[in-house]
């Protein structure tokens, strides 16, 4: 296919292999899509599912066993597609959902190509000798998706009805939450990172609580160990904090799946702390019935502007 024609029944079965690939890989994050609008629930798995295809173009166990140079060239070939796509050419189903995404929630291509560059970082970093080259990661992989999402999500009227009003940048909210979620996602994986040889934590912490590499790569768990994490914990939590400002600017039907995301990711935090901190032995995740008994909660949450 050249343009963007794609029979309906075609495109269903696209959205619904999305919502598959979501709910089997991403079941925190499923969870709250659930509680969206069917429109905007299904957009987001498209946008969830790009993501993942970009993110396995480097951390497949597929792509472990390919060069750097060999993952350049599918990463090339990837924003080469994304491009494609952005300018209505589509070529495969997801191809097809992303660009009836678009045409229904338009959006910039410039999340899309950082976080491709984000994976580019992969190719070479494999240490973060500061927070703040950290923190470009994060934005790169994951505060991006805040930022290709937002427009989904869309701005409460009630902010916007009047002629005077400005309406409000849920920008930084958006790129604060990714982070958050992603620092998360490196404090639960750090056990699994290290088989890769890649390790996350900035090397100015290790340094700061004197914690080796060695420590690292070996899982020792001692009382430097617990009090660099801890730190970890608390710098992810005020990312969470920061991101919730925002929240209260989203449409109406959307601030109760966000504020369910929001709570249920920070939750993994807590379940680092419930393991001791062992995250080289524990994967750290909240059950399903803590999920479950959140989200009247959030909902409570999302009735306050």
């Amino acid at each position: 296919m050249s343009d963007l024609a794609n029979p309906t029944g075609t495109l269903d079965l696209a959205y619904e292999a999305c919502r598959l690939e979501t709910a089997e890989w991403a079941k925190t994050f499923y969870l709250g899509t659930l509680l969206l609008p069917l429109e905007k629930r299904r957009a987001i798995w498209a946008i969830y599912v790009w993501c993942r295809r970009t993110d396995e173009l480097m951390d497949s166990p597929e792509a472990q066993t390919r060069s750097v140079s060999e993952l350049a060239d599918r990463l090339d070939r990837w924003e080469e597609k994304t491009r494609a796509v952005f300018n209505g050419h589509v070529e495969d189903d997801l191809d097809a959902v992303m660009a009836d995404t678009l045409q229904r929630f338009p959006q910039s291509i410039q999340p899309y190509l950082d976080m491709i560059e984000g994976q580019r970082m992969d190719l070479t970093w494999t240490r973060y000798p500061r927070f703040e080259d950290l923190k470009l990661y994060c934005y790169r992989v994951a505060g991006t998706v805040g930022l290709m999402t937002q427009g989904v999500m869309g701005v409460d009227q009630a902010y916007t009805s009047a002629p005077w009003s400005d309406c409000p940048d849920t920008s930084d909210a958006a790129v604060a939450l990714g982070i958050a979620n992603q620092l998360t996602n490196i404090l639960r994986d750090v056990g699994e990172d290290r088989g890769r040889g890649r390790i996350y934590l900035p090397q100015e912490d290790l340094e700061r609580f004197g914690y080796s590499e060695d420590e690292l790569m070996a899982g020792t768990l001692n009382n430097s160990w617990r009090a660099l994490m801890r730190f970890q914990l608390e710098r992810a939590r005020d990312w969470f904090a920061r991101s919730e400002a925002g929240v209260r600017w989203l449409s109406a039907d959307a601030r109760w799946p966000v504020w369910t995301s929001l709570r249920l990711y920070r939750g993994i935090l807590d379940e680092i702390e419930r393991v001791d901190y062992d995250v080289f032995n524990h994967r750290a995740y909240v059950a399903k019935v803590n999920k479950l008994l959140d989200l009247p909660r959030s909902f409570l949450l999302a009735q306050a502007r």
